[in-house]
This record gives C-alpha cells, sequence and structure tokens, in this order.
C-alpha cells in the first residue's frame, strides 16, 4: 500500500469512522472568503448558545428568536434523527468531532444544504459542556436549492467522504485554531463580564442601607457587607476568623428575646424553602433600636444551597411614624388627649359599659373669660396657662379618668365607672376648688375659674354624640348662670338651649336697631336720703320676647365679645345721661356709676375709649364711677393695677363691685387704687337673721374705713336691713327698699322729688 493509500486509509479512519459515511464532498477549503459560514455553539442538549449575524443572512431566522432553541427546530424533518444520533455520539464522547451535510430550514419556509463541523466542548476537568462548530452555505447545491430531488441528493445515513487528507487535515487545523482563539476571547470576555458582575454586585452591596448577610446551608457566613458589621456591631475581624459561633454569641447579646429569634433561625434551618417578610415582627434591641428582617433561600440551578437574610434599621421610621402617630392623637400644648383619641376612648368605653352595665360621665369644661387673658398679656401667657389648667385638673382626677384638650380653651373628661351622680359631682368639686388659688405666669398672679357640664351614661344618652351634645348644653346653661359652676343635663336645657340661640342671633343686630335701653337705680347716702349716684344699669327690650333679663344675655354678650361695643355705648349714653341731669336738675355733684364687664376692663383701648367719651359728654371725670367685680380685678392682679391707676389719675372713681363673693386677697386690695367697695346682697339678703352674715358685713365696712374707703351695701329690701347698715356704719345703701331700676323717664322724676325731700321707704318706686 503506497503513501498516498495510507494517508487515505489513516483519514478515513479519522473522520469516517467519527463522521457517519455519506455521499462523495467535493474537496474544498472551509475558509474561503467568498463562503458564508455560520459559527455556533450549543449546550448539551443541544440548545443554541451562540450563533453569529451569518446565521440569518443563510436562514432569515434571527438571532434572538434562535438562541435558546434546539438546533433541530432548524433541520429538515427528515434528517432530525440522523442529526440526533450525531448529538448522542458526541455527547457519549465517541468521537471528538464529526463532518456531513444536513438540510437546514430556512424562513420563507424551503431548506438549504449546509456542510457541518461540530466538536466536542470539555471544561477543566474534562467534562462535556457542549459542542461548537461551523456550519458553511454549499454552493454546489445553491443553483437547484429546494428542487433538487431525493435521488440526486446523498442518502440519510451513507455519506462518503473523498479528500485530499493533507489539505483537509490542515484547513480542518485551521478552524479548530480559530474557534479556539474564539473560545479563548468569548471565555476573556465572559470572565471580563463576570468581574464586572461581581464588582456590582459588591457596589450595591455596599451601597445598600441594609445589612446583608449570606450563609450557606451549613451556617457559615459567605458573605456581607460593611453596613450588617456596622449595624450588628461585630468586630469584622471576628467574622472572617471563622469563628462563627463568638459571632453570634455577640450578635444574641444584644436582643431584648434572644430565644424568640433564635427559635426562627432554627426554624429556617428545617425550612430552607421558607421566607421571611414580615414588617410586624422586627428584631427589638436592648437599647431601643429596631431591625426589620427579610430572608429568603439562596438557590443555584434551582438547588438551595444557603440563605440571604437583609437587616433595615427602622429605628428612626419607627419614631418618626410614633411621633406622627402621637401628634395625631394629643394637643401638642398640654400634651393631653385630641379630640380624635377622646372620641375613639369614648366609643371604646361605651361598648364596655353596655357590655358590663356599668355607668360612666362625659364633662365638657370651658375656662371662663380666658379670651380675655389671651387678648390682653399675647398667646405666650394664654398658652402657658393652659399648660398650669391641664396639669391642675389632672391632679383632680383618677388614674383610668381621662382628660382632653377639645380645642382652644375647652377640656372634656371622661369619668367610667362611676357609681352615681354624687360620685361625679364629688369630682367636680375637687376642680372648682383647685382653682380657688392662682396661677402665677411671668410675674403675673393670674385667677380663673371653670364652668363644667356633666351628661350621665346612660341617663342623658347611649351614644358618643348625644352625650357630647348634652355635656354641652349643660356648659352653656352654667355659662349663663354666672359660670364658676358645674350642671348636670336635664330635658329641660333643651328648651332653654333654643331659647338662647335665638337671643345670640338677635344680639348681633340688637345694637343697630337700638333696641337697648339704659336703666337707673340709686345709691342713696344712708344719713340723709340724698341721691349720690345713679348706677346705669343695661335692658334689652326685644321685639317678640319683651324684656330680656340681664342675666340672660349678659353672659352671651360676654361670650361673643358683642359687650365690647355695647358696653361702650351704655358708658357713653351713661355719661350723657348724667351730664343733662346735672345741667337740668342743677345737681352739679351727681355721679353715675358704670359696670365694666371683663373684656371691656381689658381693652388695651380702654384709658382712651373712657377719655374720649368724657371729652364728647363733657363730663367731668370725678362724676363718674366705673365698677369691677372683684372677679375681674383678680385675673391678672398686675394689669388691673395699670389700669386702676390711670383711671384713678384721670378723676374718675373706682369701685369693687360684689365683694366678697370672689377670691380677692387683701394684701393686694391695698394696693388697688379704689374708691368704694360694694358688699354683694347675699351678705345683705339675711342680714338680719344670720350673724354670720353681719359680722362679715361688718368687718367688710370696717376694713373699708380703715382703707378709707367708702362702702355700699347692695340689695337692701327692707328697713330693718337699712338700720343695721346704718349702725355698722355704712354710707350708701342700693336696692328696691328704694327704687327698681328705672327709666331715663322714672329715674327723672325720682331726682325730681329727691331734690326737695329726702329719698324714704314712702318714695319707692315699683
Amino acid at each position: 500500500m503506497n503513501i498516498k493509500a495510507n494517508v487515505d486509509k489513516n483519514a478515513e479512519h479519522l473522520l469516517v469512522k467519527k463522521i457517519l459515511p455519506g455521499s462523495e464532498i467535493e474537496d474544498r477549503s472551509l475558509m474561503r472568503n467568498s463562503e458564508k459560514i455560520v459559527f455556533c455553539q450549543a449546550d448539551t442538549s443541544g440548545i443554541w448558545i451562540f450563533l453569529n449575524p451569518v446565521w440569518t443572512e443563510i436562514t432569515e431566522f434571527t438571532i434572538v428568536e434562535s438562541i435558546g432553541k434546539s438546533f433541530l427546530n432548524y433541520i429538515h424533518f427528515d434528517d432530525r434523527q440522523h442529526n440526533l444520533y450525531l448529538l448522542q455520539i458526541l455527547n457519549q464522547y465517541q468521537t471528538k468531532d464529526y463532518l456531513h451535510e444536513t438540510r437546514y430550514l430556512l424562513k420563507d419556509g424551503g431548506y438549504c444544504w449546509l456542510e457541518l463541523y461540530f466538536r466536542v466542548l470539555l471544561d477543566r476537568e474534562r467534562e462535556i459542556i457542549g459542542t461548537s462548530g461551523t456550519l458553511r452555505e454549499m454552493k454546489s447545491h445553491k443553483a437547484d436549492g429546494n428542487n433538487k430531488s431525493e435521488e440526486n441528493r446523498p442518502s440519510k445515513f451513507v455519506e462518503k467522504i473523498a479528500f485530499n487528507s493533507s489539505r483537509y487535515q490542515d484547513e480542518l487545523m485551521e478552524v479548530q485554531r480559530f474557534l479556539l482563539q474564539r473560545e479563548i476571547a468569548e471565555r476573556k470576555r465572559i470572565e471580563a463580564e463576570l468581574e464586572k458582575l461581581l464588582s456590582l454586585q459588591q457596589a450595591t452591596l455596599e451601597s445598600t442601607a441594609d445589612g446583608i448577610l449570606v450563609v450557606d446551608s451549613k451556617g457559615n457566613i459567605t458573605d456581607f457587607n460593611q453596613k450588617f458589621v456596622q449595624m450588628w456591631r461585630i468586630p469584622e475581624s471576628l467574622i472572617k476568623s471563622g469563628n462563627y459561633r463568638q459571632a453570634l454569641r455577640v450578635a444574641i447579646k444584644q436582643l431584648e428575646n434572644p430565644r424568640k429569634y433564635l427559635a426562627t433561625a432554627k426554624e429556617l434551618y428545617l425550612q430552607t424553602d421558607a421566607q421571611i417578610h414580615d414588617v410586624n415582627d422586627a428584631i427589638l434591641f436592648k437599647d431601643g433600636r429596631t431591625f426589620e428582617r427579610y430572608s429568603q433561600p439562596q438557590r443555584i440551578n434551582g438547588k438551595i444551597v444557603g440563605r440571604v437574610w437583609s437587616f433595615r434599621d427602622v429605628t428612626a421610621h419607627n419614631f418618626a411614624e410614633a411621633k406622627i402617630r402621637y401628634q395625631a392623637y394629643h394637643d401638642l400644648l398640654t400634651n393631653l388627649p385630641n379630640r380624635a383619641l377622646f372620641n375613639e376612648r369614648l366609643s371604646e368605653t361605651l361598648i364596655q359599659a353596655h357590655q358590663n352595665g356599668s355607668k360612666l360621665a362625659v364633662c365638657f369644661l370651658d375656662l371662663d373669660r380666658f379670651q380675655s387673658i389671651n387678648d390682653t398679656l399675647g398667646h405666650a401667657i394664654g398658652d402657658q396657662l393652659l399648660q398650669s389648667v391641664a396639669q391642675r385638673i389632672t391632679k383632680c382626677l383618677r388614674s383610668h379618668d381621662t382628660i382632653a384638650r377639645w380645642g382652644g380653651d375647652e377640656f372634656t373628661l371622661l369619668l367610667p365607672e362611676i357609681s352615681d351622680a354624687k360620685n361625679v359631682a364629688c369630682i367636680q368639686k375637687q376642680i372648682l376648688a383647685a382653682f380657688k388659688a392662682g396661677f402665677d405666669i411671668e410675674n403675673h398672679h393670674l385667677h380663673i375659674s371653670l364652668s363644667i357640664g356633666i351628661a350621665l351614661y346612660p341617663m342623658h344618652g347611649e351614644d358618643t354624640e348625644t352625650l357630647m351634645k348634652h355635656a354641652d348644653a349643660a356648659l352653656s346653661r352654667v355659662k349663663l348662670q354666672g359660670r364658676n359652676n358645674y350642671q348636670f343635663y336635664h330635658s329641660a336645657i333643651n328648651s332653654q338651649a333654643s331659647e338662647l340661640l335665638i337671643l345670640e342671633n338677635s344680639l348681633h343686630y340688637a345694637l343697630e336697631r337700638q333696641e337697648f335701653q339704659v336703666y337707673y337705680q340709686p345709691q342713696v347716702n344712708i344719713n340723709t336720703g340724698e341721691i349720690s349716684k345713679m348706677e346705669a344699669l343695661l335692658r334689652w327690650q326685644h321685639p317678640e320676647l319683651g324684656l330680656v333679663p340681664a342675666e340672660k344675655f349678659i353672659p352671651l354678650a360676654e361670650e361673643t365679645g358683642l359687650i365690647v361695643p355695647i358696653g361702650e355705648w351704655v358708658l357713653r349714653t351713661a355719661c350723657t345721661q348724667n351730664k343733662a341731669w346735672q345741667e337740668a336738675l342743677d345737681l352739679p355733684l351727681l355721679t353715675v356709676a358704670v359696670n365694666l364687664s371683663a373684656r371691656q376692663f381689658q381693652q388695651p383701648s380702654l384709658v382712651n375709649i373712657v377719655t374720649q367719651i368724657l371729652s364728647e359728654t363733657k363730663l367731668k371725670p370725678q362724676y363718674l364711677d366705673l365698677e369691677i367685680t372683684e372677679s375681674v380685678a383678680m385675673q391678672n392682679v398686675a394689669l388691673t393695677k395699670v389700669i386702676l391707676r390711670e383711671l384713678y389719675n384721670m378723676g374718675i372713681s373706682i369701685s369693687i363691685d360684689d365683694f366678697g363673693t370672689g377670691y380677692c386677697s387683701l394684701s393686694y386690695l391695698k394696693y388697688f387704687p379704689v374708691h368704694c367697695l360694694k358688699i354683694d346682697k347675699s351678705f345683705v339678703l339675711d342680714l338680719a337673721s344670720d350673724p354670720h352674715d353681719a359680722a362679715i358685713t361688718a368687718a367688710i365696712v370696717a376694713l373699708a374705713h380703715g382703707l378709707n374707703l367708702t362702702v355700699v351695701a347692695e340689695g337692701v329690701e327692707t328697713e330693718e336691713q337699712c338700720n343695721l347698715l346704718r349702725v355698722i356704719e355704712c354710707e350708701l345703701v342700693q336696692g328696691h327698699l328704694f327704687s327698681h331700676p328705672v327709666s331715663v323717664e322714672d329715674a327723672t322724676k325720682l331726682m325730681r322729688k329727691c331734690k326737695y325731700r329726702r329719698v324714704t321707704t314712702s318714695f319707692l318706686v315699683a
């Protein structure tokens, strides 16, 4: 056998054995530039994992739609079994490569002949990981293309190889070198991509605000970021040393309930596919920190190889949320529950009371004349007063009671589990008593009182809205009755409330409609019977309701602020009338007394208004007597001193009205520039029958004289009272014994008579 025969035989042994026999293949170059060659790779299942663009040029199938699909999908149906058999031979490593021709489908429905060369791909452990090779377009078949008859093509399984073995081997080596270079380049590209991905992964781990921990299936730490180390305060060197037990001890020592979290970790170890994502099951630390935890298994090729933990520090977030919740349900000034929280607690308490058959009380509290303090001294002082008020009320309550700031100067109380109304009344009395002492705020000694309305469950209502409505109605009733007291709701209050609503609406227009009138009541010298002063008293002639008593509409005017313009009108009217009497009746020494409300007295412009009115009416200041109650005087002692001093310096006479009924401190009285004390009618009423009233009245008179003050006794109705007052040397008396409050006409007639003879009981005007 010659050399050529030996080479051919070796080539046939090399290729024919490894490449199934076939028809004659023309000898041609595999790498000719004019030919189209597809470079490709597939995994062990025959799934395309790489194709170059020539694939699309030949078959018109895009690379995107082909990658990830089996190469068998693109082979002619009649050739598929043969190609599958060849793939199996490669995968079983019965041959390293093979070369043969087969038909590939085109996208337009036809097919083309391609020459295939494939070889096995091995990893570093010499394990088969796929195949790579070339698909070369065969121009010899291109002319007849799809029209090539079955009999003219090679048989399915028998192919005869005829080629120049040396040349073929050279070209084959050239292709192998090319494929090797491409594989090396691809590996470098993959390694670069992998390095890039690892770098991105590490950067992502380090840039996240969460602490990340990765452990394998045996519990060993395989990865972590710096945030994890910082959050858990575990030395990084301890983790890198591999002493995971000690690292775990450092971690669990910081926890509030370590057993709970260790149990969870053990459960996850047993249930490897379990996940944790429960924001309500956070990790609590002894130092107050809170971590949310997330955990899921780590999988590679579908197999669980470990677990990834993510920890998020939500301490600040939870604190902010708690702060927002607190602010939503609490008053920021007093730190008391607000209206929303009060209603919520009331609803819950009503359910409990209904279930166990208990009683409860709802109370509305309002600070009397707080607005005047706020307007006069400013909101800063007002806010501090509200804070002090809240603290003082709280001290009077039981531990399970609720006090809330309803808004402005209003507070609400929820008193659960009460035995009866007496139980509630006892608490209210304690609160009212606590307010007898003043409040010292920034060099101001302030006195303020409370009005309280009460509704009881189930007597006055069985739901939140009804109880609150009835407590508010009871509060309004207290205000109309003089304030500084408490009142239980009763059914008659509703009708009274309707009347009050009508009065309040009408009050806004009464002044401009000239419905107000000023009545006058004389103050008589007890020794001479002469009229020294005429006190101006406001009356309202309502067009529908008739003459409205002052005790009904004055509190409304005070509350709405209408008392300021109304009071100014009364002052101007009284001064004008007194000047007219002085001139018409030749009574140059006649004085007129006018009451100032709390709001009027604390108006910054009060002194200017009085000065202007005196100027307009031409009444001399010494013939004007301004009366303020003891309670008004004590609301703000420092302010009272300033205002009274200015009025006193003008020559205006100052009287303290209703003396003895408030909480006036005698130590302050000596500093007030006043001229007269008016003894409240409550002491005069039982003067003849009650020795205590007689003693108190005598003491007041003696006190006044000791301070060089004049004394006026109000509410004198009998000769006996008058005689007793004369005995204790009270100078002036006022009451029905001498005259009721009368109109201007009747007052004029009364003074005409008094000009010629003393006022006695026979001159009583009904």
